[in-house]
């Protein structure tokens, strides 16, 4: 299955000048593991529920912490095993884990694989590995790309997967900002007003309190890249890249047990088919979930 997701990316890559194999592959600390029942970056498990299978991501301390909250203080697996997909999925939002059943996402539209619509200049705000590949991919293609840095909130990537880092951002300009202050996001303001395109990562609200939001900015071409939309009603959702995989259904399945196919699958399809969004065309606010990018490409590989 893996073989026919690098020959569906091998097209839609066409003229971007990256093979399936770069945009799929991530370094990290000490190494990734085979994927199966748990994430190769060891985050994210794969839970039977007493109706289906959830996945549940872990990849933060605080999603740890929380732990003896969301299982009454058992055991994960355990307390999985005798509960609902959707009712533990449910109270898992509630407590802003990241989190999905199999296949619950329904699939994006995908734009056709072309490069006819190059923008001039494009401000990436976005973090992590979705957000900085579309910026990186339209710098490819030719946009300036300016990549403003939070100097409160810095993007991890740099330290935790340092090549990759340099796959996504080699071909931008840095800005740090401090976004904490008025001054800061005074500056941020009057670039995004100039620019054609901006690529984001954040949820509606974080990006509201910079003082930026879709309806007062009808001039540009925004890629809102979020785990389940950018609107309602998974606009509140939080989600990373392999449990965005198992929402839309980009699962291997073996002996009726789901398998994670790659590393984070979803973060570099959704940065690629933003990146073909804007070259194809698209105009305003485009909302790119990664767990329907996911659910598109699980499509195409049935």
């Amino acid at each position: 299955m893996i073989n026919v997701l690098h020959a569906v990316l091998t097209s839609r890559l066409a003229g971007l000048g990256l093979s399936s194999r770069a945009l799929l592959q991530r370094d990290a600390p000490g190494g990734l593991a085979r994927p199966g029942c748990t994430s190769a970056n060891g985050s994210c498990h794969l839970l039977r529920c007493a109706d289906g299978w959830l996945a549940l991501n872990l990849a933060r301390a605080e999603d740890r912490e929380l732990m003896p909250v969301l299982c009454a203080g058992g055991e994960l697996g355990s307390y999985a095993a005798k509960h609902d997909a959707i009712a533990l999925r449910d109270r898992a939002i509630e407590l802003q884990l990241p989190v999905a059943i199999t296949g619950e996402s329904p699939p994006q539209d995908l734009a056709a694989p072309v490069t006819a619509c190059v923008p001039g200049l494009v401000v990436d705000l976005s973090s992590l590995w979705a957000g900085p590949l579309c910026a990186g991919l339209l710098a490819r293609a030719g946009s300036r790309v300016i990549r403003v840095e939070s100097v409160g909130r810095p993007d991890p990537t740099a330290q935790s997967s340092p090549r990759l880092d340099t796959l996504l951002n080699s071909g931008k300009s840095r800005l740090p900002l401090d976004l904490r202050t008025e001054q800061g996001r005074s500056i941020l303001q009057d670039l995004v007003s100039r620019a054609d395109v901006l690529v984001t990562s954040s949820r509606p609200a974080a990006l509201a309190r910079l003082g930026l939001e879709p309806e007062a900015l009808p001039h540009l071409n925004w890629v809102a890249i979020t785990a389940h939309g950018f609107t309602e009603p998974g606009s509140k959702r939080v989600g990373f890249g392999d449990d965005c995989a198992v929402a839309g259904g980009l699962v291997h399945w073996a002996d009726g047990s789901p398998h994670f196919m790659g590393d984070a699958l979803a973060d570099p399809l959704t940065g690629l088919e933003g990146a073909l969004a804007v070259l194809a065309g698209q105009r305003g606010l485009i909302d790119m979930a990664m767990s329907r990018v996911a659910a598109a490409y699980a499509a195409r590989l049935a």
